[in-house]
């Protein structure tokens, strides 16, 4: 049923249900249960390789006019961590995941990280049972509008990169340093701090279930303390 229902959600049905299956199953679910079925690592590793070339042709024909560099900074920001998780919301992939029940109790359903993965191991899925054009009209409709905002310029959320560029854009030698100031909670639910400093001087903290989201909160709370600076509020 949880199939099923995740096939309406999409729009599409599997002829080969066991594709899905394995793209829907964390590694978590299959730890507790001790079940014969694979989770999704593979089918992710498929996806990701497809939806890395999916993005960057589209990209290629609506950016015509920018260079190389270009395409890549914006590709970049459609394909990570947080486009995937945000893309995964829309069809509230987090509910049709099989998880053991300890990642649900620790709020696995909601993660970015497992969310991104089966967004992907999806994306691989869909490779394997209905092809390239399958694939590529689900992944051009399920991330419209985050290709148009990165094409746009519209689409700020590598903010590491960009709190980088922004230190950077007056030259000299810089020491940008993200550290984790401590790590709270069991190990399958930990909470990451860090702070971002440059030149010895901490620019910003932030905090979140992996050290990769709490330095890009850092980054983002560095920016806003710049963006502040620089127009003397405070």
């Amino acid at each position: 049923m949880k199939m099923k229902d995740f096939e309406s959600v999409i729009g599409y049905e599997f002829k080969n249900k066991t594709y899905l299956e394995r793209a829907l199953t964390h590694s978590s679910y299959n730890k507790e249960k001790n079940t014969k079925h694979q989770d999704n690592e593979r089918m992710e590793f498929l996806g990701d390789a497809f939806f890395d070339a999916i993005i960057s042709a589209e990209l290629f024909n609506v950016m015509s006019t920018v260079t190389e560099g270009k395409l890549t900074k914006t590709r970049a920001l459609i394909v990570c961590e947080n486009s995937l998780a945000k893309a995964a919301r829309k069809f509230n992939l987090g509910q049709y995941i099989y998880i053991g029940k300890g990642e649900e109790m620790a709020g696995g359903r909601d993660k970015d990280s497992i969310l991104a993965d089966a967004m992907e191991a999806v994306i691989g899925a869909l490779y394997l049972d209905g092809g390239y054009e399958v694939t590529q009209n689900f992944v051009l409709r399920a991330f419209s509008d985050t290709i148009r905002e990165a094409a746009e310029g519209k689409l700020f959320s590598d903010y590491k990169s960009e709190v980088q560029e922004t230190l950077q854009k007056n030259g000299g030698n810089l020491s940008i340093v993200y550290e984790t100031d401590k790590e709270e909670g069991p190990a399958h639910d930990k909470t990451f701090f860090v702070h971002l400093s440059c030149n010895g001087t901490v620019l910003g903290e932030g905090c979140g279930k992996s050290k990769k989201e709490a330095e890009q909160k850092a980054a983002k709370a560095a920016l806003t303390h710049i963006k502040r600076r620089e127009k003397n509020v405070f």
